[in-house]
């Protein structure tokens, strides 16, 4: 008659510290995970009952055990009969056979597990999926980057492309989640092993391999610190000079400024105006402190402002030209200082008057990045429309703006501050006008008549979840099969 060795704990408690191997391969061996277990046995040619046969105790030493009889029947250990209630000491080898007979019982080694000395023990850690997420493409992170001084995390490959762009139109790069001014970004090995632990739970959040190649063709971060030295301040006159970046503040009279000239540190610890004697000309905030320009200069009261695209000061002037996007309330110098005919210079961070202007000035050559929820095959589609019309997308958005100007456009969905407020004369920055741009395509496709549209993207069916669809992020054949630019029918609540 054999029996099966089996732990009483349902759940172990703790690590595997013992095993009960059997002689015979085809049983499973008896993991022992708790200090003290009753270990039960089952009668596999009579019946399912399941009965106590012993208990295992773990010894101070952490290498050996005690063991109590618990059946009615004697138990040999290595050769000794120990009868009912009667406790031995076991270790590692020790044989155990559950009964007298040596024929009949199947007989178990006890075995200690060995205990990895370079083992760390394991610490959970609970995270919301949502904060795992890039926010440019909305998907668990891939290869994840970090930015500095915010702190925010993206994909390689979508902060690359970010960064590409950014370049492409400024001398600053700013986040993508905060649009904090940029300063450095790094990979972040520590949370790509949290990305890890993410998709072995949940493997339906992984990517394509296509996908995951074409974002890996776009990453260009390799380092796990890179200084994106077109967000510092000009260089010193040597190569040994270090760079030096400063942030000024006068909203309450105080100045905090840090130069690292010959490489040491001098921090200035009192507040001072301005127009002080004895600054050095590079240290003022902006090209009116001290100078008069079209009738007006800084003062010891002058509020500054501090441009988010290159970082240089302007004064806060309410009776002038705007400084503040209408979209995202963030501060640009790029319309001030054109109206005051001041040119950039290299002692003084300026924006070109392209960062910032008139949404009825901007023009427009290709379909942004963001248009369609970043859906490229979406993208594609609005992109054939507008050429099978034999027009340019400047002359689609020219139109559509003119929509909006006459609030023909429903307004709710629009991805800016102060959408009701918005129009062809508001200044936006270049981001929002991007998104704004977005927008306006998402209501020219949505007015565009079935027919009209390419051959092969008429018969596709609307996606239940429509532009709020998840599966277009990191399925392509969905992305590709399923119509996106629609209102969500299942699954939302917009």
């Amino acid at each position: 008659m054999a029996e099966v060795g089996e732990c009483s704990a349902s759940k172990p408690s703790r690590e595997i510290w013992a095993k009960l191997e059997p002689s015979d391969s085809r049983f499973a061996d008896v993991d022992i995970s708790s200090n003290e277990v009753v270990i039960c046995s089952e009668i596999t040619s009579s019946s399912s009952d399941k009965h106590e046969w012993c208990k295992i105790t773990r010894n101070s030493d952490l290498h050996s055990a005690k063991m109590q009889n618990k059946s009615s029947n004697a138990i040999l250990v290595d050769d000794t009969i120990v009868q009912n209630e009667e406790v031995v000491d076991i270790k590692c080898g020790t044989e155990i056979i559950p009964g007298p007979d040596r024929e009949v019982y199947l007989n178990f080694r006890f075995k200690v597990v060995p205990v990895q000395e370079s083992s760390n023990q394991q610490l959970e850690i609970s995270i919301d999926i949502e904060h795992a997420k890039c926010c440019i493409c909305l998907n668990i992170w891939h290869d994840v980057v970090t930015v500095a001084p915010c702190l925010h995390n993206f994909c390689n490959g979508c902060f690359s492309e970010w960064l590409r762009r950014s370049q492409e139109k400024r001398s600053t790069v700013l986040c993508p989640h905060c649009r904090a001014v940029v300063q450095f970004v790094g990979r972040n090995h520590y949370l790509h092993n949290i990305e890890q632990s993410i998709l072995q739970a949940h493997s339906s959040l992984r990517r394509s391999d296509e996908e995951v190649a074409l974002l890996d063709s776009y990453a260009y971060i390799k380092s796990n610190l890179v200084s994106n030295f077109s967000l510092l301040c000009s260089v010193a006159d040597t190569p040994e000079k270090m760079k030096s970046w400063c942030w000024t503040r006068h909203n309450k009279a105080s100045i905090m400024v840090q130069v690292i000239r010959n490489g040491k540190k001098h921090r200035r610890k009192r507040a001072h105006s301005p127009i002080d004697e004895e600054s050095d000309s590079n240290e003022l905030p902006c090209p009116q402190c001290g100078t008069e320009i079209n009738g007006f200069h800084c003062n010891q009261n002058t509020v500054h402002l501090q441009c988010q695209g290159c970082g240089g000061m302007m004064p806060s002037r309410n009776d002038s030209v705007p400084q503040h996007c209408l979209g995202c309330d963030r501060a640009f110098c790029g319309a001030y200082w054109h109206a005051q005919m001041v040119a950039r210079s290299d002692s003084q961070p300026m924006c070109s008057h392209e960062t910032f202007k008139p949404i009825s000035e901007r023009t427009i050559s290709r379909i942004p990045f963001l248009a369609h929820e970043m859906n490229r095959h979406e993208q594609d589609v609005t992109e054939r429309c507008i050429r099978q019309m034999g027009r340019s997308l400047q002359d689609v958005i020219s139109d559509w703006v003119e929509k909006l100007n006459n609030r023909e456009i429903d307004r709710t969905r629009m991805p800016l501050n102060h959408a009701e407020a918005i129009t062809a004369r508001s200044h936006i920055c270049n981001e929002c006008y991007d998104k704004l741009v977005s927008f306006l395509l998402y209501w020219f496709r949505i007015a565009m008549p079935k027919h009209l549209l390419p051959a092969d993207a008429k018969q596709r069916e609307d996606c239940w979840y429509g532009y709020a669809c998840r599966t277009q992020h990191h399925n392509e054949e969905h992305a590709r099969k399923r119509n996106h630019v629609c209102r969500p029918t299942k699954g939302s609540n917009m």
